[in-house]
């Protein structure tokens, strides 16, 4: 009827009593079959006790009252998993007391057995058991028996599933019937002024809405969920990584810490890295997402619903357990360090809330250490950044919900790219902590850590380059040679400073830029004129901020270069720039404006870095100091400039913030929501009059961190000492080096306009290559 797992052996003791995990009669009557047929002839067939989750079933008592120390064997009958309709078999089996049908009956008993298995998990004393729930502290023995016993089967579950269900069972039940928790909780409701059983009930409220409520049946229906909703992209990992990130998972728990681009992360993220050996995240995820009927599913497959914002101490505290809960276990983590997707493309500052309790959660664990990945998610393409874009142009954000969730589902019925899974070097959480004195300064060094890692470790995809090139010259159609003109730098400069690729692709070959640039074609972004004598590229109209998040996912690649590039020219009525000294001034000045768009490291790092360009540039430029022009006549010389393409339309986007500052009455009240829609108005009327070079510079997110800028620099409140004088400082420093900006771009409109056809290869697809084309 049922086989047994092969690695099921006899206890040889005559003393044992089976303990039955069953969800249905059927299941109980299978176990006792089992028992009957494995009971060798002659002997006393061992008697069993069901388990029952009710609270008032006293499993202790049942098997006391049989034997005076029994060894417990718990058995169970699972499903193993097989080529053909295990979910479906899963998904209609009898729950609960229901009585099983017939044909389900016929379907696993009769018509195909070999997808079911008898478990046996490793057995145990009643003394063991009674010695060890003395140790941790817990309130009732008959539920903690019931949990060893499911605990020991689902270990054994695992050898014939896989270990993507190694899931937690019973975790209220195992945390709050610990003594600790319990005297936890006494201190926190002293703490708060509350009775302690008031604080109890709001513990047990908080812990049923955040806890992860597994089920092998949604893991396997996310799964497939998952696969549906990223049907759109082939996947790529680099596994160079992971086989490290699997020998440390063997004694430490993982924090696998993406990036966040789009809704689909975490679907393509989990089966990957199931796919590579790993077991099941749990997913920090915000309660935003927990809308019927995809919440529901998701919490049950190992989403952990948090509220994004609170203030509420037992709700802090409450977290701090169940993460320590998790950590104790080694049961692997996961969250998206910026805190919400990015809207430009960028990584975005992280958030230090989650890293501060899980530094606090690690204190309180029996876990030795727990250890950071950093991961990187990139798209060559993207549904969602054109409703971002939108947003980005003061448009209303939609709703969370399930309308948005169909819609989502809908766009996705093509294919529609490539999607890059690339991992950071492990960092011991434990390690950093040790280092500091200060637990906040930790959390911080740890944040920007994980996060300079996962820029490091994003690859430069073909997408970036084209959509680079383009909006670095958005007035202009390109035709082919001039398109190969500005990419074939980019692609040398990438090249010898051995950045990662997307694929590990040579991004100079032309076939690989001319398949990028199909994408971008078909994806809408880019336009393809035909009427004239030579086909010619532009970018499509209001795709400008699509295009830039593409640049933008590699654009950190290019900031040291791109001040490297400004700094050495003069200021605007002198003759050039002095000294190696002002250069570096000018240099931190940058550094300083553009702090809240892009991670530096300490000044340290920052000039090594900026040494480094430097030296790609020019190998000589040391020896050449004492000649003030010097270095501005090698820049000119270059063709490769990049100032234009990463900066100006930072600078311009900071240009119209500080200008509108200026224009605010003195001592008015600062209405940001209000400022910002002027920002967007006087921005788009400059790009009408050919004021503003870049449309990506009319964008809500750019015009937020320049704000962002300007309050960290007291310019925002109105009651600040000499303020008109201090915001007007300030729009002149930012209009000086978008002038420099301009400069740069007026460099590599010169060299584009003495390229010559002849050098350069031909890369214009037919219309039948363009519609071929995925």
């Amino acid at each position: 009827m049922y086989h047994v797992d092969a690695r099921t052996q006899e206890t040889g003791d005559s003393q044992q009593v089976y303990l039955l995990d069953a969800a249905s009669t059927l299941e109980v009557q299978a176990l006792n079959q089992w028992i009957d047929s494995t009971t060798p002839d002659g002997q006393q067939r061992p008697p069993s006790v069901v388990l029952s989750s009710e609270p008032s079933h006293q499993v202790a008592d049942q098997v006391r009252g049989i034997f005076d120390d029994p060894l417990l064997v718990p058995l169970r009958v699972t499903l193993s998993e097989k080529k053909h309709g295990g979910l479906l078999r899963r998904a209609f089996a009898p729950r609960g007391n229901s009585m099983p049908t017939k044909a389900w009956q016929r379907w696993v008993q009769g018509e195909d057995p070999d997808h079911s298995a008898v478990l046996v998990g490793e057995p145990a004393t009643l003394s063991d058991l009674e010695s060890r729930f003395d140790k941790a502290g817990g309130t009732s023995l008959s539920s903690f028996i019931r949990r060893q016993a499911s605990l020991a089967l689902d270990r054994a579950e695992r050898d014939v599933i896989g270990s993507e269900y190694k899931i937690p069972r019973f975790v209220v039940e195992d945390m709050t019937e610990q003594k600790r928790f319990h005297d936890g909780m006494a201190t926190l409701a002293e703490e708060v002024g509350e009775d302690v059983p008031e604080v109890e009930r709001r513990v047990h409220e908080i812990l049923n809405e955040m806890v992860a409520t597994e089920t092998r049946r949604a893991v396997e229906m996310w799964g497939t969920l998952g696969a549906y909703f990223s049907r759109a992209y082939k996947v790529d990992v680099d596994r160079t990584k992971l086989q490290k990130v699997r020998e440390l998972n063997k004694n430490y728990p993982l924090v696998f810490l993406p990036n966040h681009r789009s809704y689909l992360d975490p679907l393509v993220l989990r089966p990957a890295l199931l796919a590579e050996g790993l077991p099941l995240n749990h997913v920090m995820g915000g309660i935003n997402v927990g809308f019927w009927p995809l919440g529901p599913i998701a919490k049950r497959s190992g989403v952990v619903l948090i509220q994004r914002k609170f203030s509420d101490e037992i709700y802090k505290w409450t977290l701090r357990q169940y993460m320590s809960f998790l950590l104790s276990k080694r049961f692997n983590l996961e969250w998206y360090i910026e805190g919400g997707r990015s809207r430009t493309g960028k990584l975005r500052p992280p958030r230090f809330g989650l890293l501060s309790y899980l530094v606090d959660a690690l204190e309180n664990s029996d876990a030795e250490d727990v250890y950071l990945v950093p991961t990187s998610i990139t798209y060559d393409r993207l549904h969602e950044v054109g409703a971002m874009a939108a947003e980005s142009h003061g448009a209303q954000k939609q709703a969370e919900g399930i309308r948005m969730a169909i819609g989502y589902i809908r766009a996705q019925g093509k294919l529609r790219g490539n999607v890059y899974l690339t991992f950071g070097e492990p960092i011991s959480v434990k390690s950093i902590v040790d280092e500091s004195n200060d637990k906040r300064v930790a959390v911080q060094k740890v944040a920007i850590t994980v996060s300079h890692a996962i820029n490091d470790t994003t690859p430069v995809t073909p997408a970036a380059l084209v959509t680079m090139a383009l909006l670095g010259i958005e007035d202009r159609a390109l035709n082919v040679h001039e398109m190969w003109a500005i990419i074939s730098p980019l692609a040398r400069y990438i090249k010898r400073r051995g950045l990662p690729t997307a694929g590990g692709v040579d991004i100079s070959e032309v076939d690989v830029v001319r398949s990028a640039v199909i994408a971008q074609v078909n994806a809408g972004v880019v336009k393809r004129f035909d009427e004239g004598p030579e086909p010619v590229f532009y970018l499509a109209q209001d795709k400008h901020l699509v295009a830039a998040f593409f640049r933008n996912n590699a654009i950190h690649y290019f900031v040291m270069r791109a001040i490297g590039e400004l700094v050495v020219l003069p200021n605007e009525g002198q003759a050039a720039a002095s000294t190696p000294e002002s250069m570096w001034g000018a240099a931190l000045e940058l550094r300083d404006l553009l702090k809240f768009e892009f991670f530096f490291g300490d000044k340290e790092d920052f000039g090594h870095r900026l040494e480094a360009e430097v030296e790609l540039i020019d190998p000589d430029w040391r020896s050449n100091l004492s000649d003030p022009v010097y270095a501005a006549r090698q820049l000119e010389s270059q063709d490769l400039h990049l100032a234009h393409r990463v900066l100006q339309p930072i600078l311009e986007a900071y240009q119209v913030v500080a200008d509108q500052l200026m224009l605010l009455p003195q001592k008015a009240e600062f209405d940001k929501p209000a400022f910002i829609a002027h920002c967007l108005g006087a921005a788009q009327a400059r790009r009408l009059r050919q004021q503003l070079d870049h449309s990506e510079a009319i964008s809500a997110e750019l015009f937020d961190t320049a704000l962002q800028l300007a309050d960290n620099r007291n310019l925002v409140d109105p009651t600040g000492e000499n303020l008109a004088l201090r915001r007007r400082d300030f729009a002149r420093e930012i209009n000086e080096w978008a002038r420099k900006a301009r400069l740069i771009r007026d460099m590599a409109h010169h060299m584009l306009d003495d390229v010559d056809p002849l050098t350069v290869p031909s890369t214009v697809p037919s219309t039948d290559e363009q519609e071929d084309q995925p």
